[in-house]
């Protein structure tokens, strides 16, 4: 982590799940950066024999070509060529299982005739990661966002069907549980540090958060004490260097960075946060709800 920090002390209450869980959610608490929430992701697949570790999200739900990152723990680049393949690159866990179901997978050549039928190209590339020791996997697919953009975290090793079974059986909740808080807490971090990514300035961050708060640029003006051609200038230099193409999505941006709240979250007259409550009551056997 950027700063080491003592864990903190747990109350009992909390003590009711699997100590390698306990540890990784606590440390998750003290992540100061997308960076260090990776390392505590790597160092629990290494604690677990499963150092091989892909994590794979998409900036768009609906078109699987368009990645927002890849990250893996291990030297992939043997794979370039495949993901450059669309026709291989289709096939993947993550295009034909993360973006469309909920489950996690047991993946790998170990457990491909448990699988969706895959082409004998795809098949060849499983073959060549179980030589490099990625044999056997445990993939979960993930959520962010409305409408959804999906991602996956697996953790794989050099093991047996066998063996990998039975570290699904052991582990699976723990790894299935700090997979969807690590990915959570890994994309707050990440929106926030989009300023850091694109050398976005306090001041043109300062201009965002106007932006976004609907501001004109005749108004912002007067709050910065510049002109209205030098306002516009400042947000053509944001446009240049994010490559967003106007004003709205400037906006858009704003809000995804954390600069501005979230407009779901309604607010009272008076400041009080409302409270939408609903509760169901089954009747007539499972799976009938009667709302009230």
């Amino acid at each position: 982590m950027h700063e080491h920090q003592p864990r903190r002390e747990l109350v009992e209450a909390e003590r009711h799940v699997p100590e390698l869980l306990q540890a990784f959610l606590v440390d998750l608490e003290a992540t100061a950066h997308s960076s260090d929430v990776w390392r505590l992701i790597v160092r629990l697949g290494q604690t677990l024999n499963l150092p091989y570790i892909d994590f794979i999200s998409a900036s768009n739900y609906h078109n699987w070509k368009k990645t927002l990152f890849i990250r893996t723990s291990y030297d992939s680049t043997w794979l370039n060529e495949v993901n450059q393949d669309p026709d291989l690159h289709k096939w993947s866990y993550f295009r034909t299982h993360a973006m469309h179901y909920l489950t996690p997978l047991a993946v790998g050549l170990e457990f491909v005739d448990e699988n969706r039928h895959i082409p004998e190209a795809r098949y060849k590339v499983l073959r060549e990661a179980a030589a490099r020791g990625i044999r056997a996997g445990f993939s979960i697919p993930l959520r962010v966002h409305a409408p959804p953009q999906s991602a996956l975290i697996t953790f794989s090793g050099d093991h047996s069907k066998r063996e990998m079974t039975h570290i699904i059986r052991t582990h699976g909740w723990v790894l299935n549980t700090a997979a969807l808080m690590g990915h959570q807490r890994y994309m707050t971090h990440f929106a926030a540090e989009f300023t850091e990514r694109n050398a976005i300035s306090d001041k043109q961050r300062e201009l965002l958060e106007m932006i976004g708060g609907g501001m004109q640029d005749k108004v912002i003006a007067e709050r910065l004490g510049i002109s209205v051609s030098a306002v516009r200038q400042r947000m053509n230099n944001i446009l240049a260097k994010t490559g967003l193409g106007n004003r709205a999505e400037l906006a858009a941006l704003a809000m995804s960075m954390g600069l501005l709240p979230d407009p779901l979250s309604h607010l009272g007259a008076k400041g009080d946060a409302s409270v939408l409550v609903e509760m169901g009551v089954a009747e007539d056997g499972p799976g009938k709800i009667r709302m009230r």
